[in-house]
């Protein structure tokens, strides 16, 4: 059974903190690594109780699990890639979280219908495609006063209407957290 699941990523805080997450060989996946969620969730305070989450692109769902076992409210994750999806759905089985909903479903298909609102959205699209500018656009609708969306991308595109109010650059990964303006 040892090395049963090579690709695996830890959750580093939370109730679940130390819990390992499994996911699929995929193509563009990349689970965010343990250094940058560590510095993400500093940003975004280690507890956070009561915000509403919304893990588009889920892949690996190591931030939508990072997010519900730091006492998120409630976590929605996103993921069409099937193979994907079963791995998420096991994980949650596995960890009991009761505060996330998993959804298959295109995540571009999926906003353009989506209604609540949300604190904290993780967009972390497959890299070489335009999806980021794409899902900002039709997430700004869905967002509560005060929240952040944290993006990871190789390189930021033309963000109109947004600013990057905090940066990592982490090899070839560039992330932050962006807020509206105007």
């Amino acid at each position: 059974m040892a090395g049963q699941h090579k690709n695996q990523v830890r959750i580093i805080g939370g109730e679940y903190k130390r819990r390992m997450v499994h996911f699929p060989d995929g193509d563009g996946l990349r689970p965010t690594p343990d250094r940058v969620r560590e510095t993400l969730f500093n940003w975004l305070g280690q507890d956070l109780t009561g915000q509403v989450c919304l893990d588009l692109f889920a892949g690996s769902g190591a931030l939508g699990f990072e997010a519900a076992s730091r006492n998120a409210k409630r976590v929605v994750m996103v993921e069409k890639a099937k193979p994907v999806y079963a791995a998420l759905s096991d994980n949650h089985k596995t960890l009991g979280m009761t505060n996330v909903e998993l959804i298959w479903s295109d995540a571009i298909t999926w906003l353009k219908n989506a209604s609540g609102k949300f604190d904290v959205v993780f967009l972390d699209p497959p890299f070489a495609s335009d999806l980021l500018p794409q899902a900002l656009e039709l997430v700004a609708g869905l967002l509560n006063d005060d929240a952040v969306v944290y993006a990871e991308c190789g390189q930021w595109p033309d963000l109109p209407g947004w600013e990057v109010t905090r940066e990592l650059k982490a090899g070839a990964v560039r992330c932050g957290l962006l807020r509206r303006v105007g």
